[in-house]
């Protein structure tokens, strides 16, 4: 069913390549959801919606690569609208709250009816993350079924895009790298990434790393573990970045205890920038030290990443590794996905996940997204 059309004015385009406009320009979307025009003083039907962005930034609607938004099917996940449209995010990317036995439910309860992108990553152990950490999906060696993995996945492949392992001992117990391994080779037999998370060891981050290829991802890349961190050991610091040289990609996944403000700046101090940011939002973060989004690309900036790579590893770069196109975003006829935002200056105060603190002298703040002919106001989230 189409809708008005929108015109959007005064907005300065940021991440979507080298051959996007530059300076501020209008964006014009059709009735159907789709870019109609972008250019100069646009003019638009008399019937449009209009928005005035003043100067704003927008840029390809924001990508959150690592969430948890089962809600209502594991103990810890959020609702999606706490961390969705609203906070300027447009694409939700699960990373295994839900396995093979309970992926049916997350995708017609959740992935269904809301109104963003919600794609998934499919937890090895199946039962995914029901009970989180009270309740580990991998301490035993029938907690993963191959045949019902590899099925689940083969109905469901339009929204799951790989396959996600908890490497950590409060999750694998005594049970070792084993099924780090056997997530590994469900992702080569689906020609899918692995998403690793790397915690408290065993096992170790590199060996996690040993087990990796070009393409898959590590999770909580900066967290702050001792014996999990990157700065545990110059050796382990140059083999990390030997891997991300190689094609091995770092995310952020702040989450409530894998996220550290000195491991992060002087990883970038190095050269060592992440492949992608993500939140790792859930309801035991939430509120703190997390918020959304936008405050984690905000503390990214804030110990030293750059605003075109921060915004690029939100847009284009999880883009990249979910199937999703990367190039031509504002083209004529192009379903309009775009997340508009300011950076302003503040003395925001913010902590990661070893509370420490940081006033950050620039927060980045949505302002509207649009997905297609929806247009959503957007803004960062507030504890309540």
């Amino acid at each position: 069913m189409e809708s008005e059309p929108t015109i959007i004015t005064g907005v300065r385009p940021v991440g979507f390549g080298p051959d996007a406009p530059t300076g501020v320009v209008d964006i014009l979307i059709g009735s159907d959801g789709c870019v109609a025009e972008t250019g100069s003083n646009i003019q638009a039907p008399h019937d449009a919606r209009r928005i005035d962005a003043g100067g704003h930034m927008i840029s390809p609607g924001w990508a959150d690569l690592h969430t948890h938004v089962w809600y209502g099917g594991t103990d810890l996940a959020i609702h999606p609208s706490l961390c969705g449209a609203q906070r300027g995010v447009t694409t939700i990317v699960d990373a295994g709250s839900a396995g093979e036995a309970n992926f049916r439910g997350f995708r017609e309860f959740v992935i269904e009816p809301a109104p963003e992108k919600i794609l998934a990553f499919l937890n090895i152990g199946s039962i995914g993350l029901v009970a989180a950490n009270r309740v580990s999906e991998l301490t035993a060696v029938n907690f993963i079924d191959i045949d019902r993995t590899l099925a689940c996945v083969e109905a469901n492949r339009d929204v799951i895009v790989g396959i996600k392992a908890r490497a950590s001992l409060q999750v694998i117990g005594d049970w070792g790298m084993e099924p780090i391994r056997v997530a590994k080779r469900v992702a080569q037999i689906l020609e899918l990434p692995l998403m690793a998370h790397v915690g408290a060891p065993p096992p170790l981050y590199d060996d996690v790393l040993e087990i990796l290829e070009p393409g898959d991802i590590v999770t909580h890349c900066f967290n702050g573990r001792p014996g999990g961190s990157i700065l545990d050991h110059p050796s382990l610091f140059d083999f990390v970045q030997r891997c991300a040289d190689e094609g091995i990609r770092l995310d952020v996944g702040h989450g409530s205890s894998s996220f550290s403000f000195k491991v992060a700046e002087v990883a970038i101090e190095r050269g060592l920038m992440p492949f992608t940011i993500s939140t790792d939002v859930h309801r035991l973060c939430l509120d703190c030290p997390v918020r959304d989004l936008a405050t984690t690309i905000s503390k990214m900036i804030g110990v030293g990443m750059p605003l075109e790579s921060a915004i690029d590893a939100v847009t284009i770069a999880p883009r990249s590794l979910l199937g999703m196109p990367t190039a031509g975003l504002l083209e004529t006829g192009v379903k309009a996905d775009f997340t508009v935002f300011e950076m302003s200056e503040s003395d925001f105060d913010v902590m990661d996940s070893l509370n420490a603190t940081r006033t950050v002298g620039n927060i980045i703040e949505p302002r509207w997204t649009f997905l297609g002919s929806q247009v959503f106001q957007a803004s960062r989230y507030t504890a309540t």
